[in-house]
């Protein structure tokens, strides 16, 4: 009986010591995160691009103001032809988002005139379709 109430009592002694110590330690304080959905400005609707050819995206950094605290600030531009993403093509990766321009090699697609530039950082907004015509 005696040992039973010993080892209850330093059962009891252990759990309010190991609150006491834990109750010292604080969370990390959470820093809220924003969406940023900066507009495309190129690719226009009706423009063309040529396969082979270097080409540029840009988008608007000021209007909308960027948040203080973007999810996700490093960027990445994928391809988009008629209602899906293709996702084995990566046009440019790794970005600043808030660089506003990007170059790269227009890779060698199918041509159509139903193509959109995705533009991931925190979101995935879409370019107007533009035009993605063969090499002369």
């Amino acid at each position: 009986m005696t040992f039973m109430k010993n080892f209850t009592t330093l059962t009891t002694l252990s759990f309010i010591i190991t609150l006491q110590i834990t109750s010292f330690a604080k969370a990390a304080p959470v820093v809220t995160r924003d969406v940023y959905v900066p507009p495309i400005l190129k690719p226009m609707e009706h423009d063309i691009w040529q396969i082979g050819q270097n080409t540029t995206v840009s988008w608007n950094t000021t209007s909308p103001t960027p948040p203080i605290n973007i999810t996700n600030p490093s960027g990445k531009i994928m391809l988009r032809k008629g209602g899906r993403t293709l996702l084995n093509i990566i046009l440019a990766d790794n970005f600043d988002i808030l660089s506003g321009t990007v170059n790269f090699t227009v890779p060698d697609v199918d041509p159509g005139d139903d193509y959109r530039v995705v533009l991931y950082g925190d979101s995935g907004n879409w370019s107007p379709t533009f035009t993605i015509k063969a090499s002369p």
